[in-house]
């Protein structure tokens, strides 16, 4: 398979998780506001951190499972970005699902322009150290987030969930096809 065929297949994977969860929750996300799941996907790549460096876990869900959990977090808050938080669940199944889509396909167009200008980089690298660059822009994000929104010369927000969700793509890859 080729890169863009394996990133198909895991965010199958993701989508279908999160079509399901929709179907179990509906869409009850929309009340958490951007900040809330910036603090979700850290609490998510935080504990690959610690799978990652004790190789011990309690909970029986793996990193495999949070990294997932990362892709759909990370498309929830491009999707809060766009629309705002709400106070109740004021979207479809069917709505969250399309503006799934929407942000997936700006995210993985984002990730092939920039795997051609780095020829594949992202395939030499340890597993370990996307869990790391995840974490690194969780704290731009939460810097971003404290200041308003505002940079002076940095992407936004928006530019930093994108990457989170390619690297948990990245890590999902190496994963299922032992790349």
């Amino acid at each position: 398979m080729n890169t863009k065929e394996q990133f198909d297949a895991v965010i199958s994977v993701c989508k279908d998780i999160y079509s399901k969860k929709l179907k179990d929750y509906g869409a009850a996300w929309r009340i958490m506001r951007p900040e809330s799941i910036t603090d979700q996907i850290f609490i998510k790549a935080n504990r690959i951190r610690t799978l990652e460096v004790t190789g011990e876990a309690k909970i029986n869900e793996g990193i495999r499972a949070e990294l997932i959990a990362i892709v759909n977090y990370g498309i929830m808050g491009l999707i809060q970005l766009e629309k705002g938080y709400a106070d109740s669940s004021d979207i479809t199944p069917a709505e969250a699902i399309e503006l799934y889509d929407i942000h997936m396909k700006k995210t993985v167009d984002l990730m092939l322009a920039k795997n051609h200008d780095y020829d594949e980089a992202w395939r030499s690298m340890r597993t370990t150290s996307y869990t790391d660059l995840i974490l690194m822009k969780l704290y731009r994000t939460k810097q971003i987030e404290d200041n308003q929104n505002k940079t002076l010369i940095s992407e936004g927000v928006d530019a930093n969930y994108m990457d989170m969700v390619n690297y948990a793509l990245f890590g999902l890859i190496k994963i299922d096809f032992k790349d």
